[in-house]
């Protein structure tokens, strides 16, 4: 694993970034991500997680194996950190909590959205994602899995409630430590990123160290989809959201970013830089193809992805589409594009 810092491996699985942070791998199955960064950050009360890992046995086995490596033990350990409530961060939490008695914390956003996940029957969740993806425009082809899909289990329905409230701006309650916390909506309603407060250890100008969750990653774009909840058809801005969280992580300016995938990496302003350009490209593209109207589906088949739309399979085209609105609503609120009067499924076009 590389990181920014000549920091200490510990194991090929786990890194040690110096004045008491570590990382682990902890594996995400079947997925292209790999792994996610879970971050071991000592306290003076024992060990607090920055995100857990997704509920998977071996996934399970590489968080335990990682913290053994590390000194120490799930039992040891005193809170949970979440940055979001996706099932490859917030996976574990429940489990590390019945093992160890630690307090599990999380935004206010997301922790509503894990209580309607527990209280909402995969059912409700399928007949709910067909009939937005027809409403997308989306072939017949595509929606009728989920019309037969009943009985199936979707990951992340049962996930841990949170026992504590991040508040954003506040120092959370880990003794000895200055960590504190920023709220960072797009990716999720309730992302957060988290603010060390201590001077870098290798001395690298800038402020602190930032664990950055999924909101700024050194070499990916993470997704920006629709904040999805069957019960409430509020018109929400996540792209807008996201940008401007981004500016406001810019001018924070952490010496060191730690993510939760891929590596740690140094000069958060420039990665933040290119990500607000790339996004105002992808927006600039998008108004070309909307010259002519198109639903969401139709757009997202010709937006230009890591590999052609043939190529992509079922599930991702379904996360397209929600990107493809999500950049839809965002032209809309500028004023750049409008919905063709009349059109079922809706298309839009460029104004």
């Amino acid at each position: 694993m590389t990181s920014s810092l000549d920091g200490e491996p510990l194991t090929p699985a786990t890194y040690d970034h110096g004045a008491g942070v570590r990382s682990l791998r902890v594996p995400i199955p079947d997925n292209p991500l790999g792994h996610t960064l879970v971050y071991v950050v000592d306290t003076d009360r024992g060990p607090v997680l920055v995100d857990t890992g997704w509920d998977d046995p071996a996934s399970w086995d590489a968080l335990t194996a990682g913290l053994t490596a590390c000194g120490t033990s799930v039992t040891e350990l005193y809170g949970v950190v979440i940055t979001h409530h996706h099932p490859d961060h917030h996976g574990l939490s429940g489990t590390v909590r019945e093992a160890s008695g630690a307090w599990v914390a999380m935004h206010a956003a997301d922790g509503a959205i894990v209580r309607r996940a527990r209280a909402t029957r995969p059912e409700r969740w399928y007949t709910y994602m067909a009939d937005k993806l027809v409403a997308a425009g989306a072939p017949e082809a595509h929606v009728a899995p989920l019309r037969t899909a009943r009985r199936r289990t979707l990951p992340g329905l049962s996930p841990a409630l949170p026992d504590r409230e991040i508040v954003p701006g506040e120092l959370l309650d880990l003794p000895g430590r200055r960590l504190r916390a920023i709220w960072t909506p797009g990716h999720t309603p309730g992302h957060v990123c988290l603010h060390l407060e201590e001077d870098h250890p290798a001395g690298l100008p800038g402020r602190g160290r930032l664990f950055s969750g999924d909101h700024l990653l050194p070499g990916i774009t993470p997704h920006i989809g629709l904040y999805e909840d069957p019960d409430d058809a509020t018109v929400t801005d996540p792209l807008g959201d996201y940008l401007d969280s981004l500016e406001r992580v810019g001018r924070l300016a952490p010496a060191e970013i730690l993510p939760a995938h891929q590596y740690a990496f140094t000069d958060g302003p420039s990665r933040v830089r290119e990500l607000l350009a790339h996004h105002e490209d992808r927006l600039t593209g998008l108004l070309t193809l909307l010259t002519e109207p198109l639903t969401p589906w139709q757009l997202a088949e010709r937006m230009e992805w890591n590999r052609p739309w043939e190529q992509i399979p079922y599930g991702s085209r379904t996360i397209a589409v929600s990107e493809a609105e999500a950049h839809l609503r965002r032209l809309v609120k500028r004023g750049r594009a409008e919905a063709v009067a009349g059109s079922e499924p809706v298309r839009y076009v460029a104004v």
